[in-house]
């Protein structure tokens, strides 16, 4: 493992063991370019090589954010190293509806769930053949994996206008 993971891995894990990181207070200046990919399917690779440890996957997608620029980084109190995304940094394996159908929780490939609150988060990914990508926070985005999707869309009712589809309260068109 590089100087470069090695130094962000000991920082995060620090911080991990207090609750989840707090992005939005973090604003150190660039540190550079690091040579990590996540390609179009989730799978991170560092140096060309794919990372193989779930739980430095993990580490590391609990510290990325998308700012302005459009570009993802990896955040810490005291660095900031940009990375390179093929398309969206996570993907959405599966969901369950949140108790009082209110809404879905999503089950990224990290292992990591997130709550799907409102039909705002939805998006079609041009890029994707028309994939559905929920938007999350810190400019984060998960596209769904395609046995998620059509799960989803199986699950899913027409509305009362007969539209689009529904499912926990969330319009999916």
């Amino acid at each position: 493992m590089s100087d470069k993971l090695a130094s962000i891995e000991k920082q995060v894990a620090a911080i991990i063991e207090q609750g989840a990181p707090p992005l939005a207070r973090w604003h150190p200046a660039l540190s550079g370019d690091i040579d990590i990919l996540i390609d179009r399917e989730g799978h991170w690779f560092h140096e060309g090589r794919v990372i193989k440890r779930p739980g430095l996957v993990r580490l590391f997608a609990s510290i990325l954010r998308r700012e302005d620029d459009g570009d993802y980084y990896l955040v810490t109190p005291v660095e900031k190293w940009r990375l390179r995304v093929a398309l969206h940094p996570l993907v959405v394996t599966d969901f369950e509806t949140m108790p009082g159908g209110t809404g879905l929780e999503l089950v990224l490939n990290t292992s990591a769930t997130v709550k799907l609150e409102h039909s705002g988060q939805w998006f079609r990914e041009p890029k994707a053949e028309s994939a559905a990508a929920v938007r999350l926070e810190y400019g984060r985005s998960a596209l769904f994996s395609r046995p998620a999707w059509y799960r989803l869309v199986a699950a899913a009712s027409v509305d009362a206008d007969g539209e689009s589809l529904e499912i926990a309260g969330l319009s999916l068109s």
